[in-house]
């Protein structure tokens, strides 16, 4: 029988108290978002919260929405980047993980939270944990883990949801990448970073960007330096089938990518090059 990995589960009965007290590293949460104007209010109001009462130091979202996403962040107190105004060399922003990437190019902070824009009844304590495992605890790199109910009409089911995860991304790390098997939920959203390791990393654009900051990272500082925290239940609006499928189809290339599978007919991710040679060259220049 395989057994799973060593890998740190935390819990904490109150990050945000613990963050507060001080003393800790600098702390910026940041959310990718477009036209999530039905969740950005209470998701920016809660961060809002945690940096009021000493908890983290900043909250950016990082917005590209057609909508009023932007106007509602900014009223709950947030401040709002466009992703196309950052790094504008690039040209047009290709997606969640270029959003992230461009993130980093306005980050002064010593630790770099993401999560999230589309999160029901998003909790502070999601933000701040994963903030926690990283600013006092020593890790390196943390993600989510919770359970994700499956809503269908009227129904909610108490598990279902995160169908990509379970039926893309599970078996292929376990396939090509056994000692990721350990982490519950490898396509959270929901990360917290040293900055400086992140800046280290190269982003795959789209979808990808959550499983490959994953491998990337164990490859980079193994998983002794990582760790999964608890946050609870995690609801967000599920999308049909048929909008699944280029969802896997990106998260699939990305591990067979890294692997050094060739899969013609697959979607290779295209990456960002890390944020540092990005600096380093302009510095150079």
């Amino acid at each position: 029988m395989l057994v799973a990995p060593k890998l740190r589960r935390l819990s904490y009965a109150d990050s945000t108290a613990l963050l507060a007290r001080g003393p800790r590293p600098t702390i910026v949460v940041c959310v990718p978002t477009v036209d999530e104007a039905a969740t950005i209010g209470s998701i920016c109001a809660a961060l809002v919260g945690l940096r009021d009462r000493g908890a983290i130091d900043r909250v950016l979202v990082l917005d590209q929405s057609t909508e009023d996403t932007a106007a509602i962040a900014e009223r709950a107190g947030a401040e709002v980047i466009r992703q196309d105004a950052l790094v504008p060399e690039a040209g047009a922003v290709r997606g969640k993980g270029d959003a992230m990437w461009r993130a980093l190019d306005a980050v002064e902070e010593d630790v770099t939270v993401f999560v999230d824009g589309d999160t029901i009844d998003f909790q502070p304590h999601m933000a701040a944990d994963l903030a926690a495992a990283v600013a006092l605890d020593g890790f390196s790199f943390t993600k989510a883990t919770y359970r994700r109910p499956f809503a269908l009409g009227d129904t909610t089911l108490p598990t279902g949801g995160g169908r990509v995860t379970e039926l893309t991304a599970k078996p292929l790390l376990a396939a090509l990448h056994p000692a990721l098997r350990a982490f519950d939920q490898p396509l959270a959203g929901e990360i917290a970073a040293r900055t400086d390791l992140l800046r280290a990393l190269p982003f795959a654009m789209g979808y990808a960007v959550d499983v490959a900051l994953l491998i990337d990272t164990w490859q980079a500082v193994g998983l002794d330096a990582m760790a999964q925290v608890e946050t609870g239940i995690r609801r967000n609006r599920h999308r049909p089938l048929e909008q699944l499928a280029p969802m896997a189809d990106e998260v699939a290339g990305a591990i067979l990518h890294r692997a050094g599978v060739a899969a013609p007919g697959m979607t290779v991710p295209f990456d960002r090059a890390p944020m540092r040679d990005r600096a380093d060259l302009q510095q150079a220049a």
